[in-house]
């Protein structure tokens, strides 16, 4: 009976010390598919004013057995929170007053000017990279979203960073070819992030291509190649979603000085980023792209295309197939495509222009000027969730179908 009355008395105190207020969130999945660990977000301002909290106030996210889970603010106003709903099902959440936990980071970026200005961002299951202006005063040609392939949760691009940039490093590596190349050699390889040192590596290669998903505006059937970003601003860094604003330079489209922008979010858990695409002062409607290149000439039945539901998919050999880096699998899903297909480059255009490449597999849709394109693009690699082509373009498949039936995430008043 003792424990009861002090079990009950927790209860009163811990309730009242909340205000005694909770809000209960409704998430609701109406697809045939089973959904875990996906990111929910619900207007957060809807939240604070059913619970009257203050800006400032803490509060604690519990699922049905009352266990905290990580949360995030977005810069767009949302909370969002991880949520598994089986197929035709829902599940309740409560929000109220509280002390967060201290819960890891799993999504997160930023700019690396000592890298000529890259943007790099990962999540738990895949890293990415796209070029900014510093690479491009180079002029180096590189167009495309870069892969970085991991096998493990925890964020590891800082320290790939680290080890490739060391100055100190660097300076020895670049003494020790004077005398001992073959130690050079071996000192380079040990800090590389071209080498896979237990979490994965950098093994997808880019060149002047649409690379890893990059969308594009295409006229009179040639694409319009969009350069490295001139401006960019980090929205959300982490825990759970990482969103950066690009902005880049004038593009001449139809002789209208044309300027495109992007806003690039990527969830915990997810292998897709979320994309959206504005084009400024396109003056009229414009087929536009979002093209994987193809590395291989035989690669005929390493891809797939699918119009109908709007995807693309390619198994890359890795720009080193010999050296046991296993295979990069990208996608790329276009909701309002209209078309779908493998387009080679002729040879002189693939050798003086395309590096070698041999061409893209595209999805093809139609952009109104004045409108968003959204569309979602990204990686797996064989050594960390994806054994073969068919398990991921099954996921592929998938979450083309589920980006047409989002959860539906309410308060329960």
């Amino acid at each position: 009976m003792k424990k009861i009355i002090l079990l009950l008395f927790i209860a009163i105190i811990g309730f009242s010390c909340s205000g005694g207020k909770s809000v209960k969130i409704s998430v609701k999945n109406d697809s045939a598919i089973d959904r875990e660990n996906e990111i929910a977000e619900i207007s957060m301002s809807s939240v604070t004013e059913m619970l009257g909290l203050s800006d400032t106030a803490q509060f604690v996210i519990l699922d049905a057995q009352g266990e905290q889970l990580p949360y995030q603010l977005t810069y767009d106003g949302k909370l969002i929170f991880p949520v598994t709903v089986k197929a035709n099902s829902s599940v309740e959440y409560t929000v109220q007053a509280g002390i967060p936990e201290k819960f890891d980071t799993i999504t997160c970026g930023r700019q690396y000017p000592e890298r000529v200005d890259d943007i790099a961002w990962e999540n738990d299951k895949i890293a990415f990279r796209t070029y900014g202006p510093a690479l491009q005063a180079t002029g180096e040609r590189a167009f495309g979203y870069d892969i970085w392939v991991k096998s493990v949760a925890e964020p590891v691009v800082e320290k790939r960073y680290e080890g490739e940039l060391n100055p100190e490093t660097k300076a020895r590596i670049s003494e020790l070819k004077k005398t001992d190349p073959k130690a050079a050699d071996e000192l380079y390889k040990s800090v590389s992030y071209h080498v896979d040192h237990g979490n994965g590596l950098d093994c997808y290669k880019v060149g002047p291509t649409l690379g890893g998903g990059t969308a594009a505006l295409m006229v009179n059937d040639t694409i319009v190649y969009p350069y490295c970003y001139k401006t960019f601003e980090v929205l959300d860094n982490g825990p759970l979603r990482f969103t950066v604003k690009l902005i880049y330079n004038p593009l001449i489209v139809n002789g209208d000085s044309v300027v495109e922008t992007r806003l690039i979010s990527l969830d915990a858990g997810s292998q897709l980023n979320k994309t959206v695409v504005t084009y400024d002062n396109l003056k009229e409607t414009t087929p536009v792209v979002a093209g994987i290149v193809l590395h291989d000439p035989e690669s005929s039945a390493q891809y797939k295309v699918s119009a109908e539901k709007g995807y693309v998919t390619y198994a890359d050999p890795t720009d080193n197939p010999n050296n046991n880096n296993g295979t990069i699998f990208v996608g790329a899903i276009l909701p309002t495509a209209k078309d779908a297909k493998a387009v080679y480059f002729e040879e002189k255009e693939k050798n003086d222009l395309r590096g070698g490449a041999d061409g893209h597999v595209l999805a093809i849709a139609d952009y109104t000027p004045g409108s968003e394109l959204v569309y979602y693009w990204g990686a797996g690699w064989s050594k960390y969730g994806f054994d073969t082509i068919e398990d991921w373009n099954a996921y592929i498949d998938e979450e083309a179908s589920l980006k047409s039936e989002p959860l539906t995430v309410s308060i329960i008043k």
